[in-house]
């Protein structure tokens, strides 16, 4: 399994901190070359840099995901240096909750544009510096897109529309040999997640969640990692949850 992800090229957004992090350390781990694309240079560094000195091959792209000619730029960089693209992660989130009738036109305009228009030019990308091999898309879903959960409207909609276009995505490209699934997280206390959600939410998601506990940024890593390889070259248009089985709790 250490080299299960060798002679891959595979971009990874939002992998300065959090899961993106952790699968990009992950799939530099198990043989690929990784893009770490972050919109902050100090985490983009910092990610890249620890890949590095553990003796895998990285490069840092800082770029805002919903700008498209800047993704686009970063992708071709990442294959000037390390050949063809073979997979994208597609992790970058900008997340604000509140109740429905206080969402704010910037606002929902903010996490429309990271969450779906950057999973769009993400997969552009992808199809822009793709070389002869198979290929592997990762988007990050939610259990959200399925469960109702407070004053997260906006985030549902942005997730959700993520799971509808895997979908389509796994139908439209697969003639082209490119696989398209998504990883739907449960509650996981990533730095980005913390900022939003306090202990007291934590809390309550642990006693919903069968398994009694919060997830791990590496357990999500590990599903992405599963999802770019070989063993899972047979899957496309699938939701991987990875949520201690919260998704399928009756009430």
């Amino acid at each position: 399994m250490a080299h299960e992800l060798e002679r891959q090229v595979v971009l990874v957004t939002g992998a300065g901190r959090g899961i993106g992090a952790a699968a990009a350390r992950l799939a530099a781990a198990r043989g690929a070359a990784v893009g770490v694309l972050d919109i902050d240079p100090d985490l983009a560094r910092q990610t890249a840099s620890d890949i590095r000195a553990s003796g895998g091959k990285a490069r840092e792209l800082v770029v805002d995901v919903s700008d498209r000619t800047a993704f686009m730029a970063a992708a071709r960089a990442l294959r000037t240096e390390f050949g063809p693209l073979t997979g994208v992660v597609n992790d970058a989130i900008w997340i604000r909750y509140g109740p429905i009738e206080a969402v704010e036109e910037d606002v929902l305009d903010r996490m429309l544009s990271v969450g779906v228009k950057g999973t769009f030019w993400g997969v552009q990308a992808l199809l822009a510096h793709r070389g002869e091999k198979p290929c592997a898309i990762v988007n990050l879903a939610s259990p959200a897109a399925d469960l109702g959960m407070p004053n997260a409207a906006t985030y549902t909609a942005v997730k959700g529309a993520i799971v509808a276009v895997t979908r389509q995505m796994a139908v439209e490209l697969g003639p082209q040999g490119i696989r398209v699934n998504a990883v739907a997280p449960g509650a996981v206390p990533t730095p980005g997640a913390r900022a939003i959600v306090d202990e007291a939410g934590y809390a309550k998601r642990r006693q919903q969640t069968p398994l009694g506990r919060l997830g791990e940024e590496a357990e999500i890593a590990a599903a992405i990692a599963f999802l770019l390889g070989d063993d899972a070259n047979f899957i496309t248009g699938e939701v991987l949850h990875v949520d201690g089985g919260i998704s399928v709790k009756s009430m």
